[in-house]
């Protein structure tokens, strides 16, 4: 396939025309828009646009704005601003309901989303004329001049300096195109080769000073073999399956891991039977991993957990990782008439459903683990193994003496009056019984973290019907190979319930972890050791 020009549009000229390379430009019609002021508002429509994808208002708020009042207000000032730059008359670009905000590029020409479409196919036949106009833009900096327009706390700013590197790495592999082109001169040839070793000097041909420029012929038969991949572009960026030639580099650090993930999410939406609206995400590349949701993720703020964030960017790191939220919570319908397990296994199987995806282990962790069970006892051809953390094959009021259960129902109504205040106290009955081995700031998040995942209402109606959980008889019938792990000193679900749980499974592999944290955190040995046992059971079983 050939690309003609890198950043043709439709046919008829666009609208609206949005660079993001250099600084932030809007033209309409051919002329220049006046842009705001607020170097924020300037910062918020490159993030939406850049993106391409909706979040929620709590995000957006706490990315740009460290005001201990209203960052909503400040929020809503800034989109009324953006309306006037960009929106037409009868065709809104900013997408706002009172939960998330999207933008519609729908018709627009986006320069890096050019880029990227053009550098998609590494097979693809780009002109050199093409090439050098990719080189010019590339040479530009990513959002010049909004360093620092985020919040204190750095995470716009760790945002940009992510895209950066892509857009760089999207340049050293522009070059080294125009370098070896088969068609080029070789003066001109020499100057791309130069440049390329000035933007990637590790890069194994740079390791030469000076290195004489090959014939035309050789440097077609080198394009012929393309060197390794790049591992410095995130996954789903359209940059991951380009070759760049680089020597060995350092594996990225965990931030780097979780940046790169988080940037490469997509959400989506389906919807189940009955109306609920549940939203999924895919990240990473590779064979698929599905995780099965339980109470208390949400597909956004679960990358700054120190539950959750390092876990998932180390199976995004090497699997496609699809992942949603349970209804009732994240970004999925909070206001449901149903919140049972039946409708929980229904939502995994829409999510299956609208992804199409044919076969996959299931992730399960604590309720998830029993909803995951009964999915591959009614699909057992989908499932290629079970992975169970912290899992139980039936809720509290089945297993539960008479006192545990006046206990959890005395917990259940104080939620009702508790969740979500500022006083954290409620919460915190929660996280103790989670993480009872976790340090201040860990709890302090997981506190807040309740609070942003779901609604007092909701919270309540969930202790409700994991207590009604039971797949005991479904266990035997299980016939995919199967790992349960599951602390030793688990202080919300004994160690015995997740044993029976795994010795009712036919064949099922146990693994008892040193920790007495119902969810582990990131920091502790437990984590690494669950690590290495999923990792040894998927290799082993291949799955």
């Amino acid at each position: 396939m050939r690309h003609e020009a890198a950043f043709e549009g439709p046919d008829a000229a666009p609208d609206l025309e949005i660079s993001l390379l250099g600084e932030l430009r809007v033209v309409r019609l051919g002329a220049e828009v006046t842009l705001p002021a607020s170097r924020k508002a300037r910062a918020l429509l490159a993030f939406l646009v850049a993106t391409g994808r909706p979040h929620r208002r709590e995000r957006l708020s706490e990315l740009f704005w460290d005001l201990p009042d209203d960052p909503r207000a400040a929020l809503r000032w800034s989109l009324t601003k953006l309306r006037k730059v960009v929106d037409s008359p009868g065709r809104p670009r900013i997408i706002a309901d009172r939960e998330r905000v999207s933008f519609d590029a729908e018709g627009l020409a986006i320069d890096m989303r050019g880029v990227r479409g053009a550098l998609r196919d590494p097979g693809a036949d780009i002109p050199m004329s093409a090439l050098e106009t990719l080189a010019e833009r590339l040479e530009q900096v990513f959002l010049d001049g909004l360093d620092g327009a985020g919040a204190d706390d750095g995470a716009f700013d760790s945002w940009l300096t992510a895209e950066r590197e892509d857009m760089r790495a999207a340049r050293c592999r522009v070059l080294y195109r125009l370098a070896t082109h088969p068609d080029m001169d070789p003066i001109p040839a020499q100057k791309w080769a130069r440049l390329w070793r000035e933007v990637d000097p590790e890069g194994n041909e740079a390791r030469r000073p000076g290195p004489p420029v090959p014939h035309r012929r050789e440097m077609a038969e080198a394009r012929e073999r393309p060197p390794p991949p790049a591992l410095i572009a995130g996954p789903g960026t359209g940059l991951l399956q380009l070759p760049i030639p680089r020597s060995p580099v350092p594996r990225p650090s965990v931030p780097q891991l979780i940046e790169r993930a988080l940037r490469s999410q997509r959400i989506g939406f389906c919807e189940v039977g009955d109306g609920t609206k549940i939203a999924y995400a895919i990240t990473g590349s590779g064979p698929p991993l599905l995780k099965a949701a339980n109470w208390l993720n949400h597909l956004e703020f679960d990358w700054s957990s120190p539950i959750w964030g390092r876990g998932f960017a180390e199976i995004a790191r090497l699997r496609t990782f699809v992942r949603y939220d349970e209804r009732g919570c994240g970004l999925s319908n909070w206001d449901v008439d149903d919140l049972t397990f039946d409708a929980f296994v229904e939502d995994l199987e829409a999510v299956v459903d609208k992804l199409g995806l044919e076969r996959f282990p299931l992730l399960g962790i604590s309720q998830g683990a029993a909803v995951s069970i009964e999915y591959a006892v009614r699909h057992p051809e989908r499932v290629s193994g079970l992975i169970l953390i912290g899992g139980y094959a039936a809720g509290w009021r089945h297993l539960s003496s008479p006192e545990e259960q006046a206990r959890r129902e005395a917990v259940r109504d104080l939620t009702k009056v508790g969740w979500g205040t500022d006083n954290p106290a409620y919460r915190h009955i929660f996280s103790q019984t989670f993480m009872p081995d976790a340090g201040p700031d860990e709890l302090a998040w997981f506190d807040e973290f309740q609070r942003r995942t779901t609604s007092a209402h909701n919270a309540a109606r969930f202790q409700d019907a994991f207590g009604d959980i039971d797949v005991r008889d479904r266990l035997a019938k299980v016939r995919t190979p199967t790992i349960v792990l599951h602390s030793r000193y688990d202080q919300r679900v004994p160690l015995e319930v997740g044993r029976a749980l795994a010795s009712g499974i036919p064949d099922a592999h146990f693994v008892p972890l040193e920790s007495r944290n119902h969810i582990l955190v990131d920091n502790e040995p437990a984590w690494l050791t669950c690590v290495d046992a999923v990792r040894r059971f998927m290799l082993k079983m291949r799955i």
